[in-house]
């Protein structure tokens, strides 16, 4: 559900539906994200994403973030922060793509 009067910025939301995520369960995640996603913004199921030790991975395009190790419990923080708020969820990026910045 949107917030603003603004529409959402148009994104695509690239959730890894190969072996190793689907067993960590990308499916319910997948679900998750179309169930939630504001208009302008496509939630799909992705081949292998090549991040297999730490998945299930979700890309979020063209922004270029990478979310690691994310369950159906994130996906609702995912949508408010970084897709309806323009604000990355830091705690839940990938640390490979994007490493912890010094305070």
């Amino acid at each position: 559900m949107q917030h603003s009067s603004l529409p959402a910025k148009r994104r695509c939301v690239l959730i890894c539906q190969h072996r190793s995520c689907t067993r960590q369960g990308s499916a319910e995640v997948l679900a998750a994200f179309q169930a939630a996603v504001p208009a302008g913004v496509m939630a799909t199921a992705s081949d292998c994403m090549g991040q297999c030790a730490s998945g299930p991975t979700v890309r979020i395009m063209p922004d270029g973030e990478w979310y690691c190790r994310i369950q159906r419990s994130d996906v609702e923080t995912i949508v408010k922060e970084h897709l309806e708020g323009d604000r990355p969820v830091r705690n839940l990026l990938h640390p490979r793509f994007h490493p912890l910045e010094e305070a």
